[in-house]
């Protein structure tokens, strides 16, 4: 099993930035991917970014050329640096890491951005 804590959100004006930063415990020596979802009001949960080892990396078109994701391992941490943020960002983001028995989520962290 694995546990995510994720932290970092809150509310920020359009324009602004905010990083977000999600932690590991429990088997992560088993964890492949780690990444960023989030679920706007309303809306069904969608991708955001994800990583799998320390290289590759996937991006919502939404995000791309604003947002930037990061691991570090030896804290067993991924962040999304969140650049140029829109009110449309606004959004429950939560963080999953996929494991060979499964996928674990954290609980989730606010991100409200004003226009």
């Amino acid at each position: 099993q694995v546990q995510l804590v994720e932290s970092g959100g809150g509310l920020v004006q359009a324009g602004g930035s905010l990083r977000l930063s999600c932690t590991a415990s429990g088997s992560v020596f088993s964890v492949t991917t780690m990444g960023w979802y989030r679920r706007a009001p309303g809306k069904q949960r969608e991708l955001v970014a994800t990583m799998t080892g320390g290289v590759r990396s996937n991006y919502a078109d939404s995000v791309k050329g604003r947002f930037t994701i990061s691991r570090d391992f030896a804290k067993n941490s991924v962040y999304l640096q969140m650049n140029a943020l829109k009110p449309e960002d606004t959004a429950v983001y939560y963080c999953p890491s996929e494991t060979p028995g499964g996928r674990y989520w954290g609980q989730g962290t606010q991100v409200t951005v004003s226009s």
